[in-house]
């Protein structure tokens, strides 16, 4: 196997040709936090939460997703960086500024992925980039879940389990640009899609 020499946080790590960054950090016991990354499900790097500092070729470091983006011989990695932690709290801030910050009444609350990584990245001022913050029905057509888009932060992880896992593809990305939200095509509930009921939407 072709092996690839890199430093993350200047670890000297070997890693298989074609590994991602964010693999690479993993082989260096670096964690590099995530949202949207589901290893072989959802690899997309739609929610910039991994991105970090890059060095290749003699080029000058730029921000790149880890989830996505390949090792390449010699490249150097920062991962906790000024400049990766200011991205890093922008974009959890962006993520929040349409989001339905009621955590306190939800079921989620100490048990979820946003909360921590606002607490680990210091995220005071939740609303600094509000503006304008539709509002989304909930869906409780089916007797095994309820949709709720207000809390949704559109890392595909659903979509991704459903349509790429189980076969089904009951829901996926409708709209485009600040209208997307994930729901069935043409405004269906739940109930009126092929869902089979599995719920690995909901463990994803």
């Amino acid at each position: 196997m072709d092996m690839v020499n890199v430093k993350i946080n200047g670890i000297a790590v070997s890693v298989p040709k074609g590994a991602t960054v964010l693999e690479a950090a993993r082989y260096a016991g670096v964690e590099i936090p995530t949202l949207c990354f589901l290893k072989e499900i959802n690899e997309i790097g739609a929610c910039r939460i991994c991105m970090v500092e890059v060095s290749e070729g003699g080029r000058p470091a730029r921000l790149v997703t880890a989830c996505v983006y390949p090792v390449s011989e010699g490249m150097e990695v920062i991962t906790n960086s000024l400049k990766v932690q200011k991205s890093r709290k922008t974009t959890l801030q962006m993520i929040l500024s349409t989001h339905d910050r009621s955590c306190l009444t939800c079921v989620r609350s100490t048990n979820c992925e946003l909360q921590k990584l606002c607490r680990d990245y210091g995220i005071e001022d939740a609303g600094k980039y509000d503006g304008l913050n539709p509002q989304y029905a909930i869906d409780n057509s089916a007797p095994h879940l309820v949709r709720d888009n207000n809390k949704c932060i559109l890392c595909r992880r659903c979509v991704s389990v459903c349509r790429n896992v189980q076969k089904i593809g009951a829901i996926g990305a409708v709209n485009r640009g600040f209208k997307t939200i994930i729901a069935p095509a043409f405004e269906k509930n739940i109930m009126e899609t092929n869902c089979i009921f599995c719920g690995q939407c909901i463990n994803a």
